[in-house]
């Protein structure tokens, strides 16, 4: 059921202030181009071209409009040309979100309407050019019928799917491929049948663009790309721990029809523990009731395993310690379906000395050891010694002296030596010591 509104609205090319006026009721084969002329005399006064277009606002359902339902306010202009946009306003002057849909109009939406949604919404039509009003509103009034509530009985199962996946590993959860309103998530954890578990996890209603979330909501979000949630395409993208796997059913609504997708969902898990004589390694998994198996696997395939189960939902192997290079390597639990989908998860188990390797660093020393250092001590000596004798021993040949000027800084023993020469001698004495053939110092230095 809906209902109707006709509106004219008066588009002019020009704003003239006259006494004169036409009161007509029109209808839709009255729409057009109206002159209104001014003669005196037979002589032209004033012309006035003006439009007549028609707006059409309808309400579904109508009214009055039963709890939970979706309440649809729909603005057209016909002719399309004769406005730039419609808008609408809550009772309040707050703005509602609207989009302009092809053939139809204009469309606001309000997704389970309540008591507090009664009102006066008003539709704002924003004419082109130089009218004679910048905008034409339209007020509808809106009732809710306290005593009735609608209720979505005809819901339509879309798919239905049974799959399984890692802990901590994001899960893409699709929902119906419908362009809706607003999305439900409920969830029954996993491996329990009552209904009266289910809980709502997650709502959202693109229009009022407002969110219902639960303490389960943290592990969840609406994807991205190509799902856009505030154009109505919805899918979740969940990242489980071991206990986050059951039963997610999504439910997205488009106007009073409803849309439904269920998907039962394992979470496997691997951990390992070590004793005093032996490592363990388990494999945890929820939602028990589709499993078919789980095993263990070495990458050794001729190595057998032995499997034992401690607890539904594990399945668990041992390895003795220390690890040796036949039991070193990577372990992989699988998970088998009822519908035949697998799922496994890897761990790795490596050698003692191998574990040590990737936390030791070596670092090795600047500085040499003690013993080799006792041993350059005479060493050095002896070089001194040796140098102080070559000194006096080529002096005595004629080797060039030259004296330096001590600073109060440290000398540079890589000063211009003709400058040196030239300074006065104040104390020190800098050897220039020039190479002269076979008596180079240099030569008899590096014999040490």
């Amino acid at each position: 059921m809906e209902s109707g509104f006709l509106a004219v609205i008066l588009v002019s090319s020009f704003a003239v202030n006259s006494s004169h006026s036409a009161i007509t009721v029109p209808t839709m084969e009255d729409i057009g181009l109206y002159s209104c002329l001014i003669k005196q005399q037979e002589r032209k006064l004033k012309e006035k071209i003006i439009l007549l277009a028609i707006l059409t606002v309808t309400v579904v359902p109508a009214a009055p409009i039963p709890q939970q339902s979706t309440l649809r306010l729909i603005a057209c202009v016909n002719p399309p040309s004769a406005v730039k946009k419609i808008t609408w306003a809550a009772p309040g002057s707050i703005p509602i979100k609207s989009e302009k849909k092809p053939n139809t109009g204009t469309v606001a939406k309000l997704p389970q309407v309540q008591n507090s949604d009664n009102g006066a919404y008003v539709c704002m039509v924003h004419p082109w050019g130089n009218s004679s009003s910048a905008l034409f509103p339209f007020n509808v009034e809106v009732t809710v019928d306290a005593d009735n509530v609608a209720s979505f009985t005809n819901i339509t199962h879309e798919s239905e799917v049974s799959t399984a996946t890692q802990a901590q590993t994001p899960f893409l959860m699709t929902c119906p491929g419908v362009v809706g309103d607003f999305v439900r998530l409920h969830w029954l954890p996993p491996d329990r049948k009552r209904a009266t578990d289910m809980k709502l996890v997650y709502e959202y209603d693109r229009w009022r663009d407002s969110t219902i979330l639960t303490a389960h909501s943290k592990k969840l979000m609406l994807a991205g790309p190509p799902y856009n949630a505030e154009a109505g395409s919805f899918a979740f993208l969940l990242t489980p721990g071991l206990q986050d796997g059951g039963l997610y059913v999504c439910d997205v609504f488009q106007n009073d029809n409803a849309f439904s997708n269920r998907v039962t969902l394992s979470v496997l898990k691997v951990k390992i523990s070590y004793s005093s004589s032996k490592l363990e390694l388990g494999c945890l998994y929820s939602e028990r009731s589709q499993v078919q198996s789980a095993v263990w696997k070495y990458q050794n395939k001729s190595h057998r395993l032995e499997l034992f189960s401690n607890r539904p939902g594990s399945i668990t192997t041992t390895l003795a310690l220390p690890i040796t290079p036949d039991t070193a390597g990577n372990y992989t639990c699988i998970l088998r379906l009822k519908n035949g989908r697998t799922v496994w998860a890897t761990q790795a188990v490596t050698l003692p000395h191998e574990a040590e390797k990737d936390v030791k660093i070596d670092t090795p020393s600047l500085l040499p050891p003690l013993s080799a250092l006792l041993l350059l001590v005479p060493l050095v000596a002896a070089a001194v010694c040796v140098l102080l004798w070559r000194q006096k021993h080529i002096s005595d040949r004629g080797i060039e002296q030259s004296l330096s000027v001590h600073s109060g800084e440290a000398e540079n023993i890589y000063e211009n030596p003709e400058d040196v020469r030239q300074a006065p001698p104040q104390g020190s004495v800098y050897m220039d010591l020039k190479p002269r053939g076979e008596d180079d110092v240099y030569k008899e230095l590096e014999r040490y």
